[in-house]
This record gives structure tokens, sequence and C-alpha cells, in this order.
């Protein structure tokens, strides 16, 4: 019997899987994919987590992480504004780091099933059914971590996924002569482009557009070549880079409207519960943080063989408020700081004003950061 599925085996997946098996809970975590694996992502950390991956017994030093102080932020004009981070960051890529802390789970006694889909979330009688192909697990609860855009939400019938997104993100992986302390923002019309070091000799670049330019004209190639392109540092990028990827990751239909942190008595976690505009840059530290949050809240509520309908209310809740303390006012920070963005002229006006302005633009970021926990 599980105390808890986890569908989805990303960052938050992961995180929660470790904690809450090292808590003597019976965990059983749903991946469609096997590791190690490539996903879209931007591959950029805040420093602010560090504190707790050495709970998790990572050393960042093996891993040969790139360490990350600046921030150069440009437009199609060729304006640029560059700034100190004054927590700072690292480059790892999710290739590396998710299949980690998998094998992490598997030596630890996290069940997992990869190259699984789950097919359907039912919650029935106080307890939960999670449909796969030819089988369906019980638990009283379940962790959604399905990721940005799932079929699953589709089934939910979760708000977020009525609205259509016109957003497509790429990610790929290059070698090039670039500095291993920068993240760079690449602005042009409709979305931006970032760029930064992972571990080993490669960089992540990963850039979000808007699906009407990749309809205009027709290709990938085509969008790079008469929208990407156009700003200079990224033309550059593209003419000199050696492309390490056999071929780009790809996602559709990327919302940044609001979720629910519960939904159906499902706990989202990671990008499922909320997710922040690409150009702040913090994705990832959000996921790993929501995952320690939840699991907190799990471990302090749930009691194996009795868990009253009263005790899960409790703590969804709990939950609920805590997420939303923790990171709804930096979402709604994101959306707006990404409003200022994605039309050449407006974005030439801002970094412009940006750039006069440096604790303005200081203050901006920290908005989008929370503080190093463990």
């Amino acid at each position: 019997m599980n105390d808890v599925i986890i569908v989805g085996g990303g960052l938050a997946g992961l995180v929660n899987a470790i904690l809450l098996n090292r808590a003597g809970l019976k965990v059983t975590l749903i991946e469609k994919k096997t590791y190690p694996m490539h996903r879209v992502c931007g591959e950029y950390i805040s420093n602010e987590v560090i504190p707790f991956l050495k709970t998790l017994g990572i050393d960042l030093d093996e891993l040969n992480v790139a360490r990350i102080n600046r921030l150069e932020v440009t437009a199609v004009s060729g304006i640029k504004l560059s700034q100190k981070l004054d927590l700072g960051g690292f480059g790892l890529s999710r290739f590396t780091f998710d299949n980690l802390l998998y094998q992490k789970g598997l030596v630890e006694g996290v069940n997992f099933m990869t190259g699984t889909r789950a097919e359907d979330i039912r919650f029935v009688n106080n307890h939960f059914e999670v449909v796969t192909p030819g089988n369906v697990l019980t638990a009283p609860l379940v962790i959604g971590s399905f990721g940005k855009r799932s079929n699953l939400d589709q089934k939910l019938k979760r708000p977020f996924f009525l609205k259509r997104s016109p957003y497509l993100a790429v990610k790929f992986h290059i070698r090039m002569d670039l500095p291993d302390d920068l993240i760079q923002l690449n602005n042009y019309k409709d979305g931006y482009c970032g760029v930064s070091k992972t571990d080993g000799d490669r960089y992540c670049m990963c850039y979000m557009a808007h699906r009407d330019d990749l309809r205009k004209y027709g290709t990938l190639q085509g969008l790079e070549e008469n929208v990407i392109r156009k700003n200079p540092y990224l033309d550059d990028i593209f003419r000199n880079a050696e492309f390490l990827l056999d071929k780009p990751e790809v996602i559709n239909e990327i919302s940044f409207e609001k979720k629910a942190p519960v939904d159906d008595h499902i706990l989202m976690s990671g990008d499922t519960a909320g997710m922040i505009a690409p150009l702040c840059g913090n994705g990832m530290t959000m996921a790993i943080h929501s995952a320690k949050i939840l699991s907190e809240k799990i471990i302090r509520y749930y009691k194996p063989g009795s868990f009253t309908a009263e005790a899960r209310a409790a703590l969804e809740a709990d939950y609920t408020q805590n997420w939303n303390h923790q990171f709804a006012r930096r979402l709604w920070v994101g959306r707006q700081l990404q409003r200022l963005f994605g039309n050449n002229n407006t974005t030439a006006l801002t970094l412009k004003a940006l750039s006069s302005m440096p604790a303005v633009s200081g203050f901006l970021i920290s908005k989008t950061h929370g503080k190093p926990f463990a």
C-alpha cells in the first residue's frame, strides 16, 4: 500500500519523493520518460537553494557547476543592461540534476515507475486511484508534479488549461566562447532567449516565442532567422555556436496563468502549481522550494493508516496558505515584468531606463527571488 503517489518526476517530484521516503512514508513516483533525459528549461538555479541541497547530500563542487553572478539583458536595437547578481546562482543541466536525484531516490528506497504514463487520477472515498496502462494504483495522497502543461490538467478541467496560450519554448545545448559567470537574457519580438553555462563545457540556450510567428515562418529555422536572430547577440551565437543536441527540446502552449496549489485534493508542486515567467530565471529554485514546503506539510498532517477528511482539509489549507505566502507575489511580479518585454521599442526603452537606475533593477530582480532556505 502506498502512502503517497507522485505523478511526474521533474525536480519537484523527485525532491518530494526523497523527503517523504526519508520520513518513513511509502512513496511511488510515476514518470512517463526514463532517466537521464533532457527537459525544456533554462537550467539556471538561484543560490538560495544551496543550503537545502546540502541537506540532501548534494555537493555542487563535485558536479562542476557554473557559478553565475552577472546578468545581461539585451534588445534588438543592441542596447544592453548589465547588472551584478547580489545573490547569484549556478548552472546545472536537467540531464545531470534530475538523474542525480533519481539515483539518490533509488538508493534510498523510493519506488519508481519510469516509462509509465498516468492516464487519470480519481479521488474516491478519501483515497486516490491513479490509472496507468494495465494498472490502478491507490494511495491516500497524490502529488501532481507533471510539469507546465499536461493532459492530466485537461482531465482535471483546470481553468488555466482552458485558456489557450500562444507561447512555445525551445532548448538547445551549445558550445561557444562565452563567459562562465554570466546569464544573458536576449529579447526580440514576442519573446526572449536565455543563455548561460551549465555543468561541463556546455551552455544552455532556451528561447520562448509566439506561435503566430512560428506559423508565419513555417519552421523553427524560419522563426529563428526572421525573429530571434534580429537580436545581434543571438545572431552571433547562432553563427558561431556548435549545437550539441541531435534536435532541440520543444514544448508548446506554455501558460503563465494563475494555478491552484491544490486541485480536486491533488497537492500540486513545482510548475504544476504555478510557473514564473522564464525571464525571471527562477523556476528550478521554486520547484525545489515548493517540494520542500509540501513535504513538510504532509509529514506534519499525514499519519499512515489514520488520515481523516479533517486532516486532509487542514493539510490542504495550510499548504495553500504557505505556497501563496512564499510564491504568489513572485509570480505576480514576474507577470508584470514580462509585460515590459516582447515589443522591440518597449524593451529598448525599459533597458535604457533601468540602466540609469541600477538600484531599481536590482530591486526588481530581488522581488523574483527568495531568501536562502534549508
